[in-house]
Parts: structure tokens; C-alpha cells; sequence
């Protein structure tokens, strides 16, 4: 294992509980006017690509501006505000000793991914967002193919920690080894590992590392 490849939300920072409820509380109801979307359908989903997803498959009440402003505007103190993940400083500083490459690949753009950087100082090699990607986001594999290139590995010897079915697609698609993080029933089914809290998967790590 040469680098390990975090999603942010629900891995890196504890956002994932504040964006299923405003989704399924605010943005959805208003956004679709006609249809039911489940949340499952968007999830670790660019929130401009989801705008395009909802816009193809229901019938919009909101405008392509409309609709991101209402992300836009509840991730601008969200940011400010949140946690990081129990244990994630502990397990970077973990992986660093061991030489392990870090990234951070996120569905979130990269305003808001460098803010959560650099609000905590989190020591990592690469930054990437789909948006910075020539092509579709996650569950499309190019984001996890780019970040490993920008880690300067082999896919095979990447491991990426994702918390959502699509994050775990992406992954799985760019031949990267997945871990399934926080017990997802649907991305546990399809990741290669998983870890249900940060001490199972910093036993996991050990494990990997021992392995070469």
C-alpha cells in the first residue's frame, strides 16, 4: 500500500448526517416538482452533476442557479463549523510515519475541500476535486485514476476509504482497493474491505501494511 485515497464528507470531516438532512428536508422538496428522488440516487454525487441527474430524470421547480445556490449557501459556515472524524488525526499521522502518500478525493468542490485542509492543517500530498477532472464525476472512475496518478502510484497499490456506494464504484472502477467506511449496508456490499469506525480501520491499515 503506497497511498491512501479519502473521500471528505462522512470520512474526513462528520458532514454526512447535516447533508442527507438538508437534501431530504430542503433542496429536494423544493428543487423537484414532480417525483420522489431518493437520496441514494445522488449520493457522494457533485452537486452540479446531481443538478444535471435530477434535471434528465424528474421535473424541475428550481433553476440550474437556484439549486446550487441552496448547497452553496449551507456550505458556507458548514465548513467553519464541523468536526473532523473521530480519530482522523491520529490515523493520518499514522500513515504518514509509515510513508504512505495521502489524497483527498472528494465530490465537493475544491474551495471547500482546501477549506477543510486548511482550517485543521491536514498534512496531505493531493487535493482533488471531480470538478478538476477532464470528465464525469463519481461513480465514473476518472477522479480515483487521476489521484493516483497525482500520488504517483499504481492504482493496485492504492486504498480508498469512501463512505458512499458511488465513492465506492469510482474507486472499485479505477482498479483501487475500497474500504467501505462508517457501515453503509450498499457500500459495504460492494467495497473490497470495511471498517465501521476509525479503530477498525486503523487495524485494517496495519493489516494492509504488513502485507506490502
Amino acid at each position: 500500500m503506497d497511498a491512501v485515497l479519502f473521500d471528505m464528507d462522512g470520512v474526513i470531516v462528520d458532514t454526512e448526517e447535516f447533508w442527507r438532512a438538508r437534501e431530504a428536508e430542503v433542496i429536494l422538496p423544493a428543487a423537484v416538482a414532480d417525483g420522489d428522488p431518493s437520496q441514494d440516487e445522488i449520493r457522494g454525487v457533485n452537486y452540479r452533476e446531481t443538478y444535471d441527474y435530477l434535471a434528465d430524470t424528474y421535473e424541475m421547480a428550481l433553476s440550474r442557479e437556484e439549486f446550487l445556490d441552496l448547497y452553496e449557501s449551507a456550505a458556507a459556515d458548514l465548513y467553519e463549523t464541523t468536526d473532523l472524524m473521530p480519530g482522523f488525526e491520529d490515523l493520518l499521522a499514522a500513515l504518514r510515519a509509515r510513508g504512505c502518500r495521502i489524497a483527498v478525493v472528494s465530490s465537493s468542490p475544491r474551495e471547500w475541500i482546501d477549506r477543510v485542509v486548511q482550517r485543521f492543517g491536514l498534512d496531505v500530498d493531493v487535493l482533488l476535486s471531480t470538478e478538476d477532472v477532464d470528465g464525469p464525476g463519481k461513480p465514473a472512475p476518472d477522479v480515483y485514476a487521476v489521484a493516483a496518478e497525482r500520488v504517483e502510484a499504481v492504482p493496485a497499490d492504492c486504498v480508498a476509504v469512501e463512505d458512499s456506494p458511488n465513492g465506492v464504484r469510482a474507486a472499485t472502477r479505477a482498479g483501487v482497493l475500497t474500504v467501505a467506511y462508517g457501515g453503509d449496508a450498499e457500500a459495504v456490499e460492494l467495497a473490497d474491505r470495511r471498517a465501521d469506525d476509525p479503530e477498525a480501520l486503523r487495524t485494517l491499515f496495519d493489516e494492509l501494511l504488513a502485507e506490502g
